[in-house]
């Protein structure tokens, strides 16, 4: 399902009423039949046993309140008591709605013009938002201001005439003024605005509604942000959330998934994404972490193999491992090729002074190659869940950049080494997937902005980073943002406010690492991904005696 801007909304109604031939006031009239549909759904299910029920029509002067007032008739017609209440006097409204106007008048429709005050709330059952629509820019101006404050202060259910009034339909920013929905009519295409925050909060329960306009003009006019669910994955991406298996295969069909993590105090994070990888469906899963966490860690998760990197014995990730490291290494040449292969990136490293030098310059070597060798025959690696922070670890990261030859996700840490790389911009596109999977506030550092920046735009922001850079982008957090390099976006509107809590994007990362391993496009694995961890969020929830007591390790046994 497409996610529309206000311009593209208003380029699609054009083509369709100019070019196709469909007329505003047909459009308008299956708009408020679909509201007043939705609006006796509610009552129904509100009020079973209060008969007649009322419901008070908010209408402004330009189409929303059209589209208003022929809810009105609809309603009015089905035996619900309504009562109109224009924001401005109705002299005002022009062309389709002031058809609708003079419909309303001959048929006897109560109506009336706001003051403020003197409307008695009590009287209603429910609220229709007719106020303002996507055309409207700026904070709502006097008297809608008063009238959109007194009917929340009602109390009473507000269904919302495709966006609440107020609401900005490009960010999802909310004025001082504005609506706050138990349901919002959205007519044709859900607006952008209704997904983000706060916008999403003051929508409530969202339908999209069918009012005549094809749904292919929004392929046509290149709408390319699509609402995350089943059916996008099936028909856009090409993937099946159920991850079906043929019967003849074996674990090296579904690949090797290499996850670089932890550290001393967070090796719970590394644990939690290799779980989540294998969760996903990849045949096997390596975890590379500190040498001195090797041992701790054998046996915690049975499925996950261990590999240690060199850590000079303090249980994190470092350039150089210690002195003893180095004759190992000198003495594991196999071929006189290897050996002239460790002497050229120590060579690449720094020119050697004196013999302690040389000896530094051996561990750092070492520490470069070692991830990328333990990535050789893996299908995708995962680099930065609890891994912490240690002295050249830009540098690290991007050589682990250009070596790993398989698909690349990184993560926590790993995006607070990218945002310190000051040359991050000139780093070489991958040629294999790449995934980013920030949370805002890594996202701010990435980006040099502030979190509150990031929130005002989240789907204009990943769209401009992922394309600008070449990756994927996971823009995390209530309705997480997927972003690929060619524009396409994904709002996701799954999970839970549980999953909140320590570990939950550690689980994330594994999954998008182990779908990737599978072979799944970067596009794919990231869109799924989400979605399969917001999913197993709401199975693990639903288990819970509080949304609250969600722990991560729920989230990857529910996948």
């Amino acid at each position: 399902m497409h996610i529309v801007t206000a311009e593209e909304m208003r380029n699609i109604d054009r083509h369709t009423i100019d070019t196709i031939g469909i007329p505003a006031l047909v459009l308008m009239e299956n708009a408020g039949r679909e509201v007043a549909r939705e609006v006796r759904s509610l009552t129904d299910r509100r009020f079973p046993d209060r008969r007649p029920a009322r419901w008070l029509i908010m209408v402004g002067k330009g189409n929303n309140g059209g589209d208003g007032l022929v809810a009105a008739r609809h309603l009015a017609e089905a035996g619900i008591e309504v009562s109109v209440v224009y924001a401005e006097p109705p002299e005002r409204l022009r062309g389709e709605a002031a058809v609708q106007r003079d419909i309303a008048a001959r048929l006897g429709i109560e109506t009336g013009v706001y003051r403020a005050g003197e409307i008695d709330w009590r009287a209603y059952d429910g609220i229709v938002d007719a106020l303002l629509g996507t055309g409207t820019a700026g904070a709502p101006r006097e008297p809608y201001a008063s009238f959109i404050r007194e009917a929340n202060a009602s109390g009473l259910p507000i269904v919302a005439v495709d966006i609440p009034s107020g609401l900005d339909a490009e960010t999802g920013a909310a004025h001082e003024s504005c609506i706050k929905a138990e349901l919002t009519v959205a007519l044709a295409f859900v607006k952008r605005g209704l997904l983000q925050y706060p916008g999403a909060e003051k929508a409530g329960e969202i339908v999209c509604a069918s009012i005549g306009i094809p749904t292919q003009l929004a392929d046509r006019f290149g709408v390319q942000t699509y609402i995350l669910d089943e059916r996008t994955l099936r028909e856009r991406l090409g993937v099946d959330p159920a991850l079906p298996r043929r019967a003849d295969t074996h674990k090296g069909t579904y690949g090797h998934a290499l996850i670089a993590a932890g550290s001393r105090r967070m090796s719970g994070a590394a644990l939690l994404a290799a779980k989540a990888a294998l969760r996903a469906g990849c045949g096997l899963a390596t975890l590379a972490v500190p040498d001195s966490l090797v041992e701790p860690l054998i046996g915690r998760v049975p499925e996950v193999m261990l590999a240690g990197v060199p850590d000079g014995g303090t249980g994190e990730w470092t350039m150089m491992g210690q002195a003893s490291d180095v004759r190992p290494l000198a003495n594991n040449i196999a071929t006189e090729d290897a050996a002239q292969d460790q002497m050229q990136d120590r060579a690449v490293v720094h020119t050697a002074r004196s013999a302690a030098d040389d000896m530094l310059l051996w561990r750092v070597g070492a520490a470069r190659e070692a991830l990328a060798a333990l990535a050789r025959g893996k299908q995708a690696v995962l680099i930065g869940p609890g891994m912490g922070r240690f002295p050249g670890d830009a540098g690290w990261l991007k050589t682990a950049w250009e070596q790993i030859e398989g698909a690349l996700v990184l993560d926590a840490d790993a995006l607070n080494m990218m945002a310190d790389a000051a040359d991050f911009p000139a780093w070489p596109r991958r040629a294999a997937a790449t995934v980013l999977t920030p949370h805002p506030g890594e996202m701010a550092r990435l980006a040099g902005l502030t979190t509150a920046e990031v929130q005002r735009d989240r789907i204009g922001l990943a769209r401009r980073y992922a394309a600008q850079h070449g990756v994927t982008l996971v823009l995390k957090g209530a309705r997480t943002v997927v972003a690929a390099p060619d524009g396409a976006v994904y709002v996701n509107v799954n999970g839970n406010p549980g999953m909140a809590t320590g570990g939950a994007g550690d689980v994330l990362a594994g999954i998008i690492a182990g779908l990737l391993a599978q072979g799944l496009s970067a596009e794919q694995a990231a869109a799924l991904g989400v979605f399969l961890h917001g999913a197993a969020g709401d199975r693990a929830a639903a288990l819970r005696p509080s949304v609250g007591s969600l722990l991560a390790g729920d989230i990857v046994e529910m996948l």
